[in-house]
C-alpha cells in the first residue's frame, strides 16, 4: 500500500493513502476468486486497519459548569496546578466558545457540526426533546463522531464520565444501544448517560449495562477506569494509539467532594464575590488573558453587594464557594492522576491533549441563595423568600458539599464571580458569559512555544477537524457505508505555530431555548429571552437588568470583548445584516421552529409523572 510521509512539528510518521481517504474495511470488495472447489479458488484477505507508525494518542477533556474566571490557569483564585502545567507547556486559547449549555456543546464537540444540525437543539431528555429535525435529541448516523472516525483509522476509543446524548427512552439495559457511546464509536464507556448525577450514588453505566457504584467519588472511579482502559490496550497492542474522551461530572451540581477538599479553602473567600471579581480581573490582565484596557462589567443588578449582606448570608454563601473551589481543585487532581500515568508509561510526550475548561458559563441554577438538597426552592422555581432560604441553608450548613447535599450549588453572586470578566452565565446564548470557555492545547513533542496565548476565534465544533488535521486524517465520505454530512467546524492547527494568524472560524450562531446570537468577523448581535415567570422562569430572568425590555444588541468584540457597549442604535445597518445572517443560519441548521424555555415548561407539565 502506498505511503505518504508526513511531518508535523518536526515529528515524522507515515500515513497510508487508504487512511487519508478513509477507505474502510466495510467498503472494500472481495479481490479473490471463488471457484467450485478450493483448488480453483483464490483467497483474499482484508488487511486490518492500523494507524500510522508513531501516531499520537489523543485525549479530549471536557469539564462541566466551570466559569471562565475560576481556574488559576485563566486568572482565577482556585488552584488548578495540573491545568497550569498543561497550559504552561502548551497553549492557552482565550477566545474559544461553547454552545451555552451541556448537551448541545457535547453534540457539537463529538460531531464537528452545529448542535441543531445534529438534532441536539436542547437535550435528549423527554421533557426537552421535540419532534423536529433540530430538536429530537437523536444524533443521526450521517453525523459521525470523532470516535467513529478514529476507530476506523486504527485507534482504540474510550469514553469516561458524562455522555449526556442518549435519549431517555433508550437509556435502559434493554437499549437500543445505537445512541449509547458504544453505538457512536467508543470501544468502551464508563460513566453516566444523562445530564447530571449524584457523585457518590451515580446512575452508572459500563459499556452497555448499568452497574452498581462502589461508593467512591465518581471522578476517582472514572480516572481509575480510564487508566485501566489505557493499560489494558497498551499491554495487548503497545504500538496502537488510543483516543480518550474524559468528561467528569465536575463541576456540575451537585457539588459533592471529600472533606479534605471541602475544607481546603476555608477562610479564603471571606472578602466575598465583589473582591473576588476585582482580584481575578487584575490577574487576568497580568497574565495577558484579557486586553490591558479592559474594564470590569458592573455587578448584575439582581445580585447584592457583598458588603450589604447579613453575617448569616456571608457565612452561608462563603461556604458554598469554598466547597465549589475544593471541588474544582479536586477535579484538577484527578486529571493530574491521568496525566501522571501517561508520563509513567512513556506516553505523555506522544499525546495530544485538548482540554476545554467548561461546557458553558458558570451555572446560575443554584438560585440567588444557593441550594443544598432537593426542596421547594429548586433551581427552576424560587418559591421560598430570601429570609426562608438563608435560614434553611444555615440550618444545613454542615451538609454543604457532603454526599447528602444532593442538589448542592452555589448562589448566583458566585456564578458571576466565577465568570469574570464576562456578564451573565450558563444558558445565555446571547452572551459571552454563557458561551466563552478556555481551551488548553498540549503536545510536548511538537508545540515548542511553551505557555503561548492564542486569541483566534474558536468554537467547540472546531476540535474534531483540529484533531483530524493534526493526525493527517481526512474527514470520511462514508462511515460504515453511510454517506456523511459536511463537517462545519474549522481546524485550529493553523494557529498552533502562528499567534498572529487571522481567525479562520468566521461565522457562528448560538441558540438555547430562545436566547440567541450570531457572530461574524468580530461583530456579534444577541437577543436575550424573557421567560414567563408563571412557568418557572424567575431564576432564568436574572440574565437581564430589565426582563420587560429585551431588544437585539450589537457589539464589536474586536474592541469590546466583554460586551459593555451596545452599538445597536449607532449602527442599525450592521445589526440588520447580522439578524438576516442569523435567519440564514437558522434555516440551514434546523433551528426552526424556535423552541423556548416556555415551550419546555409546557412540555414538562404535560408529560405523565414517572
Amino acid at each position: 500500500m502506498s505511503k505518504l510521509i508526513t511531518t508535523i512539528f518536526g515529528f515524522t510518521f507515515a500515513v497510508s493513502f487508504a487512511h487519508a481517504q478513509n477507505i474502510t474495511q466495510q467498503q472494500e470488495s472481495f479481490k479473490g476468486v471463488v471457484g467450485k472447489d478450493f483448488a480453483s479458488s483464490k483467497e483474499a484477505w482484508v488487511d486490518p486497519i492500523t494507524a500510522p507508525s508513531g501516531a499520537p494518542n489523543v485525549v479530549w477533556i471536557l469539564l462541566d459548569d466551570v466559569g471562565f474566571g475560576a481556574s488559576s490557569t485563566f486568572g482565577g483564585l482556585i488552584n488548578t496546578p495540573t491545568f497550569d502545567s498543561l497550559a504552561n507547556n502548551g497553549l492557552r486559547y482565550t477566545n474559544f466558545h461553547t454552545a451555552a449549555i451541556c448537551a448541545p456543546t457535547r453534540a457539537a464537540l463529538l460531531t464537528g457540526r452545529n448542535h441543531h444540525r445534529v438534532h441536539e437543539g436542547g437535550f435528549s431528555h423527554r421533557w426537552s426533546a421535540f419532534g423536529f429535525p433540530g430538536w429530537d435529541g437523536r444524533i443521526p448516523s450521517d453525523k459521525g463522531t470523532i470516535a467513529e472516525i478514529l476507530r476506523e483509522n486504527g485507534y482504540s476509543t474510550f469514553a469516561v464520565g458524562k455522555y449526556g446524548l442518549t435519549p431517555d427512552q433508550d437509556a435502559t439495559d434493554a437499549g437500543p444501544f445505537d445512541r449509547w457511546p458504544s453505538g457512536k464509536g467508543f470501544d468502551h464507556f464508563f460513566g453516566f448517560l444523562g445530564s447530571a448525577t449524584d457523585q457518590y450514588k451515580p446512575d452508572l453505566v459500563e459499556d452497555n449495562a448499568h452497574v452498581v457504584p462502589d461508593g467512591r467519588h465518581l471522578s476517582e472511579q472514572i480516572t481509575d477506569k480510564a487508566i485501566s482502559f489505557i493499560d489494558r490496550q497498551k499491554n495487548a497492542a503497545p504500538n496502537k494509539p488510543f483516543f480518550l474522551y474524559y468528561a467528569p461530572g465536575a463541576t456540575h451540581s451537585p457539588h459533592q467532594v471529600e472533606g479534605k477538599w471541602r475544607d481546603l479553602y476555608k477562610g479564603k473567600f471571606d472578602k466575598g464575590w465583589d473582591n473576588y471579581r476585582e482580584q481575578v480581573f487584575k490577574r487576568q490582565k497580568e497574565l495577558g488573558i484579557i486586553p490591558a484596557n479592559a474594564t470590569l462589567p458592573a455587578r448584575n443588578p439582581n445580585i447584592k453587594a457583598w458588603e450589604k449582606l447579613s453575617d448569616d448570608e456571608k457565612k452561608v454563601y462563603t461556604r458554598f464557594f469554598e466547597v465549589y473551589a475544593g471541588y474544582l481543585t479536586y477535579t484538577d487532581y484527578e486529571v493530574g492522576r491521568l496525566v501522571n500515568h501517561l508520563k509513567e508509561i512513556n506516553q505523555l510526550d506522544n499525546t495530544l491533549i485538548l482540554l476545554v475548561v467548561g461546557d458553558n458559563g458558570a451555572s446560575k441554577e443554584g438560585t440567588l441563595y444557593g441550594t443544598v438538597t432537593r426542596s421547594p426552592a429548586t433551581a427552576l422555581q424560587q418559591v421560598l423568600s430570601e429570609k426562608e432560604a438563608v435560614k434553611a441553608n444555615l440550618d444545613n450548613l454542615e451538609l454543604i458539599g457532603t454526599p447528602q447535599a444532593t442538589n448542592g450549588n452555589y448562589p448566583l453572586g458566585w456564578a458571576q464571580a466565577a465568570n469574570t470578566p464576562f456578564k451573565y452565565w450558563k444558558q445565555d446564548a446571547h452572551s459571552e458569559g454563557g458561551t466563552r470557555n478556555p481551551l488548553i492545547v498540549f503536545y510536548p513533542k511538537g508545540i515548542t512555544e511553551k505557555g503561548g496565548i492564542r486569541n483566534q476565534y474558536g468554537y467547540v465544533n472546531d476540535l474534531l477537524p483540529t484533531t483530524l488535521e493534526f493526525l493527517h486524517i481526512e474527514a470520511p465520505a462514508y462511515i460504515r457505508g453511510i454517506k456523511q454530512d459536511t463537517i462545519q467546524g474549522t481546524s485550529l492547527v493553523y494557529s498552533f505555530s502562528d499567534k498572529q494568524a487571522p481567525s479562520r472560524h468566521k461565522t457562528q450562531y448560538y441558540y438555547i431555548f430562545g436566547s440567541r446570537s450570531i457572530y461574524k468577523d468580530g461583530w456579534k448581535a444577541g437577543l436575550a429571552f424573557k421567560i414567563d415567570d408563571n412557568k418557572g422562569g424567575r431564576l432564568r430572568n436574572v440574565s437581564f437588568p430589565d426582563p420587560n425590555h429585551i431588544e437585539w444588541q450589537l457589539f464589536n468584540l474586536n474592541e469590546d470583548f466583554n460586551e459593555q457597549h451596545d452599538l445597536a442604535k449607532k449602527n442599525p445597518e450592521k445589526l440588520e445584516e447580522l439578524k438576516s445572517l442569523f435567519e440564514e443560519e437558522a434555516k440551514k441548521n434546523n433551528i426552526y421552529p424556535y423552541i423556548t424555555w416556555d415551550d419546555v415548561a409546557d412540555r414538562r407539565n404535560t408529560l405523565p409523572k414517572q
